[in-house]
């Protein structure tokens, strides 16, 4: 009897170990098969998106025939670069092709060479040209990527965070209106500027101010944070769906949505091209303030039969088709924010994956490639 028993436990010892490799060999093949897709994702929108110019790289905003720089674009591909480089998808040499675009369109204000970057540039009469004045969201991520960079090639670390810095104290130097205390949405609005106590929700970049203040040492970003953060709140109060504008006006102590057409579109008071990427930009931030307007959203999308692009502030769809520029920011958010009422979105908004990256969509493609890289659970 006890050498049957013996034979038994023995089996299902067996039995147990059998699973146990099974099991860890298919989290193998899942974890390579994710890393593989993200690897994929990255190589497609470098082929796609990434253009040369002598010694220098640029994000195409625009198409292959009518290409275009932006500074936002600019951002983000060297937030991915710096990215890809920690998982050895990038070179170092690659990044500072796109860094070096960047110090070639640097913005001049009152005949004064800043760190902040030409909003935009194309061509014009077989010329490449370039816009002045410079974008607000597109110098955070710029100033964002110089950081990543620092942190993935510490031996240019000095340099990077050089540049860094300057290009930080620009952006309170020019992009920061000190009545409201909040950042403006670009070098290009000053006090007269009937723009002065505009905000853009997609500027409210908590974890970015978080890591200007550590690597300037300069404790106004930890305010400007803090301002911004409450104005975000206020908007996100005013309506049950904890959807924000593109745009407000702010005050030092509230904010209202704008009007439609105040500054883009027709959309500017609705959760719209800028407001999109909200969830991205609230997603890692341990502030309360942050967690509170970013669980109050995803609620929202939660309930939604599926995540459409754009919305009123009443949660009215704007137009009734999927949008990866929507998507990869909620997923993102919901990939780093487990068990908060809106883990349902993870597997409807990872369809962005399931696809081909849109050769003709710069903004989707390139927030569904930060997204990939970034990674995910």
């Amino acid at each position: 009897m006890k050498e049957k028993n013996k034979r038994c436990w023995w089996m299902w010892g067996v039995v147990a170990l059998v699973f146990a490799v099974y099991a860890a060999t298919m989290l193998v093949v899942r974890l390579n098969n994710q890393i593989h897709l993200q690897k994929t994702v990255y190589q497609q929108w470098k082929q796609d998106y990434l253009v040369t110019r002598g010694q220098a790289t640029f994000v195409n905003a625009g198409t292959t025939k009518h290409p275009a720089g932006l500074s936002e674009a600019q951002g983000y591909g060297m937030m991915i670069t710096a990215v890809a480089g920690q998982r050895g998808w990038a070179s170092q040499k690659e990044f500072d092709r796109l860094l070096n675009y960047y110090l070639n369109e640097r913005d001049v204000v009152d005949n004064k060479q800043t760190a902040l970057m030409k909003w935009r540039q194309y061509q014009k009469d077989g010329q490449w040209v370039s816009d002045a004045n410079s974008a607000t969201d597109g110098d955070l991520y710029i100033a964002d990527s110089l950081a990543l960079a620092a942190k993935t090639w510490p031996k240019r670390a000095a340099y990077y965070h050089r540049l860094e810095k300057a290009l930080a104290n620009d952006i309170l130097a020019y992009e920061y209106n000190p009545t409201t205390k909040v950042l403006t949405t670009g070098d290009w609005v000053d006090a007269k500027s009937r723009y002065y106590k505009l905000m853009r929700t997609s500027d409210v970049m908590p974890t970015v101010f978080d890591q200007l203040a550590k690597d300037t040492g300069n404790q106004q970003w930890a305010s400007v944070k803090s301002q911004m953060l409450d104005r975000l709140v206020d908007l996100s109060n005013q309506h049950k769906t904890g959807l924000v504008p593109d745009f407000a006006w702010v005050t030092a102590k509230s904010a209202k949505p704008v009007g439609a057409n105040t500054i883009a579109s027709k959309y500017d008071g609705d959760y719209w091209f800028n407001a999109c990427r909200v969830p991205y930009l609230l997603a890692t931030s341990k502030d309360p303030r942050a967690k509170k307007v970013l669980n109050k959203m995803m609620k929202f999308f939660a309930k939604q039969y599926e995540v459409f692009s754009g919305y009123t502030l009443k949660g009215k769809p704007i137009l009734k088709r999927k949008n990866a520029g929507f998507s990869a920011p909620i997923f993102y958010a919901v990939n780093h924010n487990r068990n908060q009422g809106y883990d349902n979105l993870f597997n409807s908004e990872k369809s962005i994956y399931a696809q081909r990256l849109n050769q003709n969509d710069y903004y989707g493609a390139t927030l569904t490639t930060l997204v990939a890289v970034e990674g995910w659970k």
